[in-house]
């Protein structure tokens, strides 16, 4: 009975974190914004920190390093991000926003937070804090030591 339960919320875990993906893109696409759902996320991710390396970029992002190199790739041929020596160790780079990244963050953070919402319409606060409870125990549970 345990294993059928947790192969249905698995299921259902899947499909609704696919839907909140897709919907998110979707809504960026209708609304002329060039950018995936993931550049956004490292947009947003060093708007909010300013100064990252490229592994702690990947750490917050949730990303491994190659994936996160080829999104800071595509970041760096928009204009978006840029890639910095580090004062006192030339094998580290930093990323950083460049002005037009940073822009991008102000403008495009509302509208986001907006396309974000629709995920929680009829939801209470009650539920809201049950749902927040329960993933970050299921993240917790899978923390590597």
């Amino acid at each position: 009975m345990l294993k059928e339960k947790f192969n249905q919320y698995s299921l259902v875990l899947d499909r609704t974190a696919r839907r909140v993906k897709q919907f998110a893109q979707s809504s960026f696409s209708n609304h002329g914004i060039d950018l995936t759902v993931d550049q956004w996320s490292v947009i947003k991710t060093l708007f909010e920190h300013e100064d990252l390396t490229h592994k702690d970029l990947a750490d917050l992002c949730g990303k491994d390093q190659p994936t996160m190199t080829r999104i800071i790739d595509l970041l760096i041929k928009k204009g978006y991000v840029m890639r910095v020596e580090h004062p006192t160790d030339r094998r580290c780079l930093h990323i950083q926003l460049t002005n037009p990244g940073k822009d991008q963050a102000r403008t495009l953070a509302p509208m986001v937070k907006e396309f974000r919402m629709k995920a929680w319409e009829n939801l209470t606060d009650e539920d809201f804090e049950h749902f927040t409870r329960i993933l970050n125990t299921i993240y917790n549970n899978l923390e590597t030591k």
